[in-house]
């Protein structure tokens, strides 16, 4: 398989590098002579060791990383220049992963989604296509205004020294990222452009200003939009309580897009292109839902004037008969009109910020009863036309139907507990029951029966009726009095964008009070952030904005009398909602991007976590749609815009999990130091002795199971991390990061470059391996049996080769199994190692398995692709991704024998050799000539031909998998 040592002193065939490494360790023993960059101390292959020399994985990535950068290798991968002529073919590819927040320390879910859209975009360019794989920065928010607090420096320093210290670590990890693209959101020449886009949806009515009641979070001092408040009532970032404030705020009418956004789920549903999991969520929060509005009159006491009736919302109008109270959200018109009067109902109010939301506290409003609509017709039965009491309930929402529900505590789960807890001692009334056998039966309910059945005798005229039916009619007959009729509601809200804080997008809005809200003039944007120093340095909190005059006033773009200028910031998912489209056109400094720059989009492949499943994507298609009824995009129309989607593909990675240590005793987690490792599986609490609890939990610093991507990298190379971060887990599962594992990886390719170097010693023939394949089996009729074995070995290794194209190839196109490619080339690369192929075939293998690995290992492969081809310049610019020759089905690769286990009264006995059946031999035909095959070969004669496994007295036979195995019963 190795090339002797005095061949590789001919120095025939092998690189001259290679060949002056070799020269430089040998010629003297304390290594003192010029030695390869890659070669450390002892690494001249002996039998013994069976190697050449230990590849330093290290080197390698920096010789590459030189390499790509000198010859603009690197850029080649991307698409540098936006054309209609090149953009508007088959064959183009947007790869894009997240663009990630500055922190200024990249962690492991970074490198894992950066080196899957690197593997996707490297397999793209080697199948011929034209990639484009930019990167920037989501720089604007929060968490860089609060640092530049704590540490007395302005946040724009702060993200532009972090940005920095990202890119050394981005560029170590042997990405091929086209930095000609970057962009940064708070750089000036991006958020002009996201003025733009405001600028452009107001003035089509999408961007305005109400007063609403919003969500403010009081430790970051800032509204937030219904998407950042979890169910807890806690706000996304902070964690905070978020409180109800009545202000001013600015939104996006992404109300206007409901209807396409839910239907152009469907397609994006199509062909697993989107993950279920993403298109549920998103479904679930646009929240469409058809029922009633239904009209309950008010009876008010004390002269009390309050109107004539509630509206109240509903999906379930066939338990309209169960209805027992009525419970307004705490917003509601009405609840606000009786506190001024009341001030129990006042107090009540103040308390309801601390509870959390699915609290069932209530406040009976005394001076109101409901009258339920069914009440006015003769046949509705007594218990239903009674009166009901309505409540103030903090888990009515304010912002869903009309801010009222009508309590059904039989059919529904919040009701029946309101009720429970309010009315302990008195029946709930069951109007729907599973079957018209239980219709009639009363039983104690102690939960709610919520689905649709059968109308009971609670219902009147209805009794016996099916509860869907029923309901409809219900809404009718309704209708007709004006006391209901059929609606849709949706519990997607338009898109709160205010921020008042300072390190966001400028609002580029103008205040007069003469002309109102005036748009900022193209000419003067941007509108930019004011340097103030003094809030930073002073340790300020709230918005500096407000109180800096210089900023503030304004002269009237209209009027030209003084005016102020907005002083709120955007939130930063209006950045990200649009800067995969600046990417296509990243330095126009008039436009967003151009008509033309915009026919590379929409993305292709996008990658990203699915905890971005309903902010950032949401708010990304609403945009686009916006975008794609603009003369900015290309080639739709009024008619098509709507439909419009920024990524075809959408890719969710798992999270990478840490290794945690546990001390049994206490549960407390243990940091590194107090933690023995001397015998990995079995570590041990240092203080005590005892076996430590290993599991694998989200990594953060106080389970003390963070890891630097950059420091390992530095420890074991970027190509075996990235290998290594690949093969553990398929790419939507959660990744357990276990350092140990990757030693695996490092010898896999050590000992692939080990075959690749000897292989470098033998002379490179011409032609392909189909054409020697072709040219042999012309000869397989006259071969003798040493010919035939070898011919053997070469088909087999080929075979071998070719299936693993097919399987590798179906994974890139995949994705979320690359795992399964390193598997793959891992049983490749150990065929090639234990085949007896000749060198010609071994080097066909091998250059095919290097170009097969490049996506993953770029600069390994580099480094093996220039010894086995030291003429033929870099894999990913001379060569194409390999495809299948069509060797495989023919007749050519077809196995002169194989293998046929024969199993006797279920146990395996014997594996022999045979010739493969007539193809479309079957059933009883293809059982005889096996039978007959094995008893003619050596071992069925030694073995099977009589005594003990005698298959002649073999009661039953089954061929199993066309013969490969045979099942007898003796």
């Amino acid at each position: 398989m190795y090339a002797t040592c005095a061949k590789l002193r001919t120095c025939k065939g092998v690189s001259p590098a290679l060949r002056a490494a070799f020269h430089g360790v040998s010629r003297n023993g304390n290594g003192s002579g010029a030695r390869h960059p890659q070669l450390r101390a002892s690494t001249v292959w002996s039998p013994s060791s069976r190697r050449w020399y230990a590849v330093d994985l290290n080197s390698l990535d920096s010789k590459w990383r030189q390499k790509w950068k000198e010859e603009e290798a690197a850029p080649r991968l991307q698409r540098k220049v936006a054309t209609p002529q090149q953009d508007n073919r088959p064959g183009t590819k947007y790869v894009l992963p997240m663009f990630p927040y500055p922190s200024g320390s990249l962690h492991l879910g970074h490198l894992r989604v950066y080196t899957i859209a690197d593997v996707v975009a490297r397999y793209h360019r080697l199948q011929g296509d034209d990639v484009l794989l930019p990167m920037g920065w989501d720089a604007f928010g929060l968490p860089a205004e609060n640092a530049a607090l704590e540490r007395g420096i302005a946040p724009g320093d702060w993200t532009r020294t972090n940005i920095a210290k990202m890119r050394e670590q981005l560029d170590v990890m042997n990405g091929s990222w086209d930095w000609s693209r970057e962009v940064t959101a708070c750089e000036p020449d991006f958020y002009k452009h996201t003025q733009k886009l405001f600028l452009m949806l107001h003035e089509r009515g999408l961007a305005y200003q109400a007063e609403a009641e919003v969500n403010y979070d009081p430790i970051d001092k800032t509204v937030l939009a219904n998407e950042q408040v979890d169910a807890s009532g806690c706000s996304w970032r902070s964690g905070a309580k978020v409180e109800k404030k009545k202000l001013k705020q600015w939104f996006f009418r992404t109300s206007a897009y409901r209807d396409a956004l839910l239907r152009d789920l469907d397609e994006l549903a199509k062909g697993n292109a989107w993950p279920e999991r993403v298109i549920s969520q998103q479904k679930n929060w646009l929240g469409k839902s058809t029922g009633a509005m239904v009209k309950f009159p008010i009876m008010a006491l004390g002269g009390v004037n309050v109107g004539a009736a509630i509206e109240v919302f509903t999906t379930r109008p066939d338990t309209l008969f169960g209805v027992q109270y009525i419970a307004l959200a705490a917003s509601h018109p009405v609840v606000g009109q009786l506190a001024q009067s009341d001030a129990e109902l006042q107090a009540f109010l103040d308390t309801l910020p601390g509870l959390p939301p699915d609290s069932k506290v209530g406040y009976l409003l005394p001076q109101l009863r409901a009258i339920n609509p069914l009440a006015y017709h003769d046949d509705t039965p007594d218990a239903t036309k009674a009166s009901l009491p309505i409540y103030v309930a903090p888990y009515v929402l304010g912002d869903y139907g009309e801010g009222a529900v009508m309590g059904v505590p039989g059919h529904d789960v919040r009701d029946h507990s309101f009720w429970k807890t309010h009315h302990a001692d008195q029946p709930i009334r069951m109007v729907l029951a599973a079957s018209e056998d239980e219709s009639t039966t009363v039983f104690p309910y102690e939960r709610p029966f919520v689905a649709h059945g059968v109308m009971t005798q609670h219902s009147g005229a209805f009794k016996g009726k099916l509860s869907q039916e029923a309901g409809q009619t219900m809404v009718r007959m309704l209708e007709a009095a004006n006391l209901a009729k059929p609606v849709e509601r949706w519990r997607l809200r338009d898109w709160l964008i205010s921020r008042q804080r300072y390190w966001g997008t400028p609002i580029p809005i103008i205040h007069c009070d003469s002309c109102g809200a005036v748009p900022v003039p193209d000419g003067d944007l941007p509108v930019k952030l004011p340097t103030v120093p003094e809030h930073w340095s002073g340790g300020k909190t709230g918005n500096p904005l407000e109180s800096l005059a210089e900023f503030v006033k304004a002269d009237c773009p209209k009027c030209k009398g003084p005016a102020r200028r907005d002083t709120d910031t955007m939130d930063t998912f209006v950045d990200s909602s649009w800067y995969y489209a600046r990417f296509a056109d990243p330095h126009n400094a008039e436009q967003l991007f151009s008509p033309e720059a915009s026919k590379i989009l929409p993305v292709d492949t996008y990658i990203g976590g699915i905890e971005h499943a309903i902010l950032h994507l949401l708010y990304a298609r609403f945009i686009y749609k916006f975008l794609a009824s603009t003369p900015l995009m290309a080639g739709f129309t009024e008619q098509t815009s709507s439909s419009a989607e920024p990524f075809k593909r959408l890719i969710t990675q798992g999270m990478v999990h840490g290794k945690t240590y546990i001390n049994p005793d206490n549960g407390a987690f243990l940091k590194p130091s107090e933690v023995d490792l001397s015998d990995p599986a079995s570590p041990k609490v240092v203080a005590t002795g005892a076996d430590a609890t290993v599991a694998f939990e989200k990594m953060s610093k106080s389970k003390h199971n963070g890891v630097d991507p950059t420091e390992f990298i530095a420890k074991y190379g970027a190509d075996a991390t990235r290998a290594h971060m690949l093969f553990q887990a398929p790419v939507g599962d959660v990744l357990n990061w276990d350092e140990a594992k990757i030693s695996g990886v490092t010898r896999w390719l050590q000992r692939l470059h080990d075959q690749v170097v000897a292989l470098s010693a033998s002379p490179e023939e011409p032609g392909q391996a189909r054409d020697l394949l072709e040219s042999s089996f012309q000869k397989v009729g006259s071969m003798s049996a040493r010919e035939l074995a070898q011919w053997d070995a070469d088909t087999a290794l080929w075979r071998h080769v070719q299936r693993t194209i097919a399987s590798v190839t179906h994974s890139y196109d995949d994705v979320y199994s690359l795992n399964t490619i390193v598997s793959d080339l891992m049983s490749l690369t150990n065929a090639l190692l234990s085949s007896k192929a000749d060198d010609n075939y071994k080097r066909h293998a091998t250059s095919t398995l290097t170009k097969l690995l490049a996506p993953i290992a770029p600069a390994f492969a580099e480094e093996c692709w220039s010894v086995l081809h030291p003429s033929r310049g870099s894999v990913f610019s001379t060569t194409r991704f390999p495809t299948q020759d069509g060797t495989l089905g023919s007749a050519m690769l077809q196995p002169r024998k194989q293998p046929c286990a024969v199993q006797i009264n279920g146990k395996v006995r014997g594996v022999v050799d045979v010739a493969p059946p007539p193809a479309g031999l079957q059933g009883d035909e293809l059982k005889q000539w096996m039978i007959t095959a094995i008893l003619d070969s050596q071992l069925g004669k030694e073995r099977f031909s009589g005594g003990k496994y005698d298959l002649k007295k073999a009661k039953t036979a089954i061929a199993v998998r066309g013969g490969r195995v045979m099942s007898f019963v003796v």
